[in-house]
C-alpha cells in the first residue's frame, strides 16, 4: 500500500497532462487483465492464459538463427526471458493505453480491444485449440475494461476539482463595471461610470452593490486579486459534504484493482498447483525391467574435476523444448494414439504401456541447437516399451518412412521409420536415471531414438504417432528449414582446462567428452598451437549409444596457448575442422580452448 501510495504521489506531481496518472492506469489495468486471465486459465487449462498464446506464436515464428542465438546466450532461461520480454512489451503499450484513456476513453478502450484480438488470434491458432481456450482472454478484457473505466474516472475528476478549488466565485454570471448607466448631466459623477456619492441602489448614475462585487471577481489562475466572498457555504453535516481529494480517490481506486490483481493471480497460481502432476509422479512405481541396462565396466569414468560425469544428474540434463508452459499430463489420463498408415490402428493407456516388457539402457541425447563444444547434451540411463514392436504390431504399410509424432502441447517430431527399426533401443522412456521421468523431461512418457538430433528422436509429452512420409506430412522444424532426418554428428568436446584461470607449467589433464551415437567413439586427439596430433586415452562405454570420456596428459610450457581436439569413430570418420553452425544439421569443427600458463 504504502509503495501504490508513492507511485500516486509521483503521479498526482507530474504535469497537468495527467501522464502520470495515465501511466498508473495503464499499468494497473494490464495487471488486473493478467491476473483474471491467469485465473480462468486455473480452470480451463494453461495454454489458454494469453501470455503464454502470445509467447508460444512468438516460438512458433522466430527464424531459426533467432532461436539458436536465444537457446546459446540463455540455454534452459530462455522461455523465462521471452515470457520476461512479453510482459515489458506489454508494460510499455499499457501504459500507452492508459495516457491515452485519460485524456479520451474511446482511446483506450480501442487499445484494450486491439490487444484482446492479438490475444485471441494467438490462442485460437494453436494446436488443439476449443472454445475453453479462449476463455481466458475474453475475461481478462472485460475485466481489463472495467479496471480502465473506474481508474480513468478516478483520474479524470483531478481537472474539476483543481478548478473548484481555484475559483471560488458563484455559478451567475458577472456583470462588467462597463455595464453601469453613464452618470446623468448635473449629477456630480467624478468620471464615466462612477457612482455618485450619495446614489442609491435602484437611482439614475448608480451602480449596484451586487454588480461591483461581481466585477472584482478575479479570473481563474490570477493569484493577486484578492476572491470576493461567495454565497454562504453549509455548515459540515448539512447539504452536500465537500468532495474527497483527488488524490485519495484515485489512491483508493488503484489501491482496489491492483489487490484485484493480486488475488486473481494468486488463486490461479493456486489452481495450477492442483491441476500438477508432481503427486502423481512421486506416487509412480517404476516398473523393473525385463531386459536391464548393460553393466558398466570399470573406467567408465575418470572422474576428474570438470569433467562430464558419465551419467549426467537429472537436475543437470539440458532441457530445449517449444513450451512456455510444462504440460501436466496425468499418467490416468495419458494414452497414445497409433495411426496412419498402419494395418490395424491403436490406442495405448499408460497402464497397457507399463505392463509391456521393458528394456533399459544409456543414451546419450542431443539437441541440433548445440554448438560446437556446446552443453546442450547428456547421457542417462533410460527405461522404456520398444518403439519398434508397437510398430509391428500395429502394422507398417509399405512406403511409410516417417513417424509423424505429436506431443501434448501440439510439438510435432518426425521420426525416420527405418531408423526405428533397425534394431536399435528406440523407446517410448517412462523413466530416466532410474526414476519417474521429470516433467520438463516428458512425464509421463517420451520418446528416446539413439543417433539421431532431439528435434526429430525425442518427443516429450508424445500423445500422437502417424506412421506416414516426410513428402506428405512436415514437422515443427522441418517446416522451419531444418533436415528431416537428422543423424547426429561425430564430436568432441574439451572440459578441462576452461581457460579463464591461469594454470601452472607441468603436466596437466587435458579431457572432455566425445560422440558418435550408434556409431562409437574410436579414437580422440588433442593438439597444442596447431602442432602434431596426441592420442588420448578412452574411458570405456557399455555400447555405441553414450558418450565417451578422453584425456590426455599435456607437459605444459608458460604462455598463451591453443588446445584443440577431434574425434574419429568407429566407421572411420574423423570430425571435420570446417566450422559449421547448427541449422540447417548441427554445427561442426574443432573444439578449441585458450588457456595462459603462468611463469613457473
Amino acid at each position: 500500500m504504502r509503495a501504490l501510495r508513492r507511485i500516486t504521489s509521483v503521479a498526482f506531481a507530474k504535469d497537468k497532462s495527467l501522464a502520470g496518472r495515465g501511466l498508473v492506469t495503464g499499468l494497473l489495468t494490464a495487471a488486473a487483465a493478467i491476473g483474471v486471465a491467469q485465473l480462468v486459465a486455473g480452470v480451463t487449462g494453461p495454454d489458454g492464459s494469453p501470455v503464454v498464446a502470445v509467447g508460444s506464436l512468438s516460438i512458433d515464428l522466430t527464424p531459426p538463427p533467432v532461436k539458436n542465438f536465444a537457446i546459446t546466450t540463455f540455454g534452459s532461461n530462455d522461455k523465462v526471458v521471452l515470457v520476461s520480454g512479453i510482459l515489458v512489451v506489454l508494460a510499455f503499450f499499457a501504459a500507452g493505453i492508459g495516457m491515452a484513456a485519460v485524456r479520451r476513453l474511446s482511446r483506450g478502450m480501442t487499445g484494450l480491444a486491439a490487444f484482446a484480438v492479438i490475444g485471441l488470434i494467438a490462442v485460437m491458432t494453436r494446436p488443439g485449440s476449443s472454445f475453453a481456450d479462449v476463455l481466458p482472454t475474453l475475461a481478462a478484457t472485460a475485466a481489463g475494461a472495467v479496471a480502465l473505466y473506474y481508474l480513468v474516472r478516478a483520474a479524470g475528476t483531478v481537472t474539476a476539482r483543481q478548478g473548484q478549488a481555484a475559483v471560488r466565485a458563484p455559478a451567475r454570471p458577472a456583470q462588467a463595471a462597463t455595464t453601469a448607466a453613464p452618470a446623468t448631466a448635473g449629477s456630480g459623477s467624478r468620471g464615466p461610470g462612477a457612482a455618485h456619492p450619495g446614489a442609491t441602489a435602484g437611482r439614475p448614475g448608480t451602480v449596484p452593490e451586487g454588480a461591483v462585487r461581481q466585477q472584482a471577481s478575479p479570473q481563474v489562475g490570477d493569484d493577486t486579486s484578492p476572491a470576493p466572498p461567495g454565497p454562504p457555504q453549509p455548515p459540515p453535516g448539512r447539504g452536500s459534504p465537500p468532495p474527497r481529494p483527488a488524490r485519495r480517490r484515485f489512491l483508493v481506486t488503484s489501491a482496489a484493482v491492483a489487490g484485484t490483481a493480486a488475488v486473481a493471480g494468486l488463486g490461479g497460481r493456486l489452481l495450477s498447483e492442483r491441476s500438477s502432476v508432481a503427486q502423481a509422479r512421486a506416487a509412480l512405481r517404476v516398473p523393473a525391467p525385463v531386459r536391464p541396462g548393460p553393466a558398466l565396466p570399470p573406467g567408465t569414468d575418470f572422474r576428474l574435476p570438470g569433467l562430464s560425469p558419465f551419467i549426467t544428474p537429472n537436475k543437470t540434463f539440458y532441457r530445449v523444448d517449444t513450451a512456455i508452459v510444462l504440460p501436466q499430463v496425468p499418467p490416468s489420463s495419458w494414452s497414445l494414439r497409433i495411426h496412419g498408415m498402419v494395418r490395424r490402428e491403436m490406442e495405448i493407456s499408460f497402464k497397457e504401456l507399463i505392463r509391456r516388457p521393458l528394456t533399459e539402457d544409456y543414451i546419450t541425447l542431443c539437441c541440433v541447437s548445440n554448438p560446437v563444444a556446446g552443453p546442450y547434451i547428456g547421457n542417462a540411463r533410460w527405461l522404456g516399451a520398444s518403439l519398434a514392436s508397437l510398430l509391428r504390431q500395429a502394422g507398417v504399410r509399405g512406403g511409410a518412412d516417417q513417424l509423424l509424432c505429436t506431443s501434448a502441447d501440439g510439438f510435432t517430431s518426425g521420426t525416420p521409420i527405418q531408423t526405428v527399426m533397425d534394431g536399435r533401443d528406440a523407446m517410448l522412456a517412462i523413466a530416466m536415471n532410474g526414476s519417474a521421468l521429470p516433467v520438463e523431461h516428458g512425464f509421463p512418457v517420451r520418446m528416446v531414438v539413439p543417433g539421431l538430433y532431439g528435434y526429430v528422436s525425442a518427443c516429450k509429452w508424445i500423445t500422437d504417432i502417424e506412421v506416414t512420409t516426410f513428402a506428405a506430412s512436415h514437422a515443427y522444424w522441418a517446416v522451419r528449414g531444418w533436415d528431416e532426418r537428422a543423424p547426429i554428428k561425430t564430436e568432441s568436446r574439451i572440459d578441462i582446462p576452461t581457460g579463464p584461470t591461469p594454470l601452472k607449467p607441468g603436466r596437466i589433464s587435458v579431457a572432455g567428452v566425445a560422440w558418435a551415437q550408434h556409431k562409437g567413439i574410436a579414437a580422440v586427439e588433442a593438439r597444442v598451437d596447431n602442432g602434431p596430433w596426441h592420442q588420448a586415452r578412452l574411458a570405456a562405454v557399455p555400447d555405441l549409444d553414450t558418450w565417451r570420456q578422453w584425456v590426455w596428459e599435456w607437459d605444459a610450457a608458460p604462455g598463451r596457448h591453443i588446445i584443440q581436439a577431434r574425434a574419429t569413430d568407429k566407421t572411420g570418420y574423423t570430425q571435420t575442422p570446417a566450422q559449421a553452425p547448427p541449422e540447417p544439421n548441427g554445427a561442426s569443427g574443432y573444439p578449441g580452448v585458450s588457456v595462459l600458463v603462468s611463469q613457473a
